[in-house]
């Protein structure tokens, strides 16, 4: 499980990333409001062939998963609950860890 220091704003939506329970998935997000648990999101796929940037830090490879998935996907990049906007800016951003990614992403969408 990652967590991140957030800020002390209770009207925040918090974030936890935890190992996934759903068969083949990697990630879950879990979404909470005010302490009730508001969505839970599992996303990326479970030992994928390549990995994905946070394993191998390979440029090329994300610059290319980008370029395959923006073309349907960018147009939901505004909302943080989604599983390709959780796969594309913590799996594929610009961080090489999870903790990193998850810090950058909760900044990126004022989560806490």
């Amino acid at each position: 499980m990652v967590k991140t220091e957030g800020s002390s704003n209770s009207n925040r939506v918090k974030l936890v990333i935890k190992p996934s329970t759903r068969k083949g998935k990697r990630f879950s997000a879990v979404f909470s409001d005010k302490g009730k648990q508001v969505k839970i999101t599992h996303f990326g796929q479970k030992n994928p062939k390549k990995g994905t940037y946070i394993d191998h830090k390979d440029k090329e490879i994300r610059k290319n998963y980008r370029a395959r998935h923006d073309a349907t996907e960018k147009k939901f990049h505004n909302n943080p609950k989604r599983a390709s906007t959780l796969s594309r800016f913590i799996l594929w951003g610009e961080a090489t860890n999870l903790k990193d990614a998850v810090k950058d992403y909760k900044k990126r969408f004022n989560l806490s």
